[in-house]
């Protein structure tokens, strides 16, 4: 909520609640405190009834979700592979791409996972060949887009299962951070690599992203899953959940 505005802001503000972005890239520090001050523009009216927990996943899962879905152009109709469904992007474009009208399909590591994920058509790829098994789901068509939560570690199978002129939407590459990039193949299907991160995003384009999510929030199109934590006190145990993976969802801490 806004406690505060700078000269030329619009007072009317204060009061408002909203969500943020970019609240610690570039700057010295970020959101992990009782206040924090931003560009206005980077304060987005928050849609009556969606709960700060739940708005406090929007500025990188959600936005890096829509940003690899649409950043390209509309999606509907085509058939898209969202790798690690149940993560935090992962599980958010699952739902944006069935929204966008796209037919979906994930991996994820268990059936709890497939179920959180959202999504009908999810494959373990801990037990059995996820190439086999995207084939036969497409009738042996392919994907259009892959939205991918580990370049290094999903490059093959994108070169096996993307359709010629397809898209591959990289934004981590965490199990090989410097991947041998399997050129010719990916050429010769004359495939688009995108490696994106939500924090470049230009303003217009994050207006359009902003704009789409407030739509589908009013709709009740989307469901959240904040994993909450009370108190700035458990800051340092709440990385610890990340980074163990130990979570479904998006580790939140409130005051």
């Amino acid at each position: 909520m806004i406690e505060a505005v700078g000269d030329g802001v619009d007072p009317a503000r204060i009061g408002t609640r909203v969500w943020l972005w970019n609240a610690a890239w570039q700057r010295a520090i970020g959101t992990a405190a009782e206040l924090v001050a931003l560009p206005a523009h980077q304060a987005v009216d928050l849609v009556d009834g969606v709960s700060f927990e739940d708005a406090a996943c929007f500025g990188i899962p959600a936005m890096t979700a829509w940003y690899a879905l649409f950043a390209q152009g509309p999606i509907d109709g085509k058939t898209v592979l969202v790798t690690g469904g149940a993560g935090t992007v992962g599980r958010y474009a699952c739902q944006m791409a069935k929204l966008g009208g796209a037919r979906v399909i994930t991996t994820v590591s268990s059936a709890e996972k497939g179920v959180h994920s959202t999504t009908q058509d999810w494959i373990n790829y801990r037990e059995g060949n996820v190439t086999a098994a995207v084939m036969d789901l497409t009738d042996g068509a392919g994907v259009d887009l892959i939205v991918d939560v580990d370049f290094a570690a999903n490059q093959s199978l994108a070169v096996d299962v993307l359709k010629p002129s397809g898209t591959i939407a990289a934004y981590a590459s965490a199990s090989e951070m410097v991947p041998a990039l399997q050129f010719y193949p990916l050429m010769f299907r004359d495939v688009t690599l995108r490696m994106l991160i939500v924090y470049q995003i230009d303003l217009q384009t994050h207006q359009q992203g902003a704009a789409q999510l407030a739509t589908w929030l009013e709709a009740g199109a989307l469901s959240h899953a904040a994993v909450v934590m009370d108190g700035l006190d458990r800051m340092a145990a709440a990385h610890d959940l990340v980074a163990s993976g130990d979570k479904l969802g998006t580790v939140v801490v409130t005051l």
